[in-house]
């Protein structure tokens, strides 16, 4: 049974940086074939998109963490990153990590989320 694992939330203040990982493991995954993406849902507002990374590494970002953010990945490890530079308050939420198989958007994972806080 495949899990996401996920790591790199805490407390930061305003301007500061935090990195997210997140690792597949318990299971066989054709990681290679799966893209990949870092959501988050702040209190009483629906889970978004923050960032996506496609199988061939074309990334793609959420307006409001546009040059601030860069998700990449680690084929080798199984494993996605989102290194957040500047945060901002708003940036508080937990953040979530998927794997989507990308021929059929089928067989997604998800982790368990990892709380962000940022404090102004």
């Amino acid at each position: 049974q495949v899990q996401l694992v996920e790591s790199g939330g805490g407390l930061v203040q305003a301007g500061g940086s935090l990195r997210l990982s997140c690792a597949a493991s318990g299971g066989t995954l054709s990681i290679n074939i799966y893209e990949m993406g870092w959501y988050r849902q702040a209190p009483g507002k629906q889970r978004e998109l923050v960032a996506g990374i496609s199988i061939r590494g074309s990334t793609n970002y959420a307006d409001s963490v546009k040059g601030r953010f860069t998700i990449s990945r680690d084929n080798a490890k199984a494993t996605v990153y989102l290194q957040m530079n500047s945060l901002k308050p708003e940036d508080t939420a937990v953040y979530y990590c998927n794997f989507i198989r990308s021929v059929d958007r089928g067989n997604a994972y998800w982790g368990q989320g990892t709380q962000v806080t940022v404090s102004s």
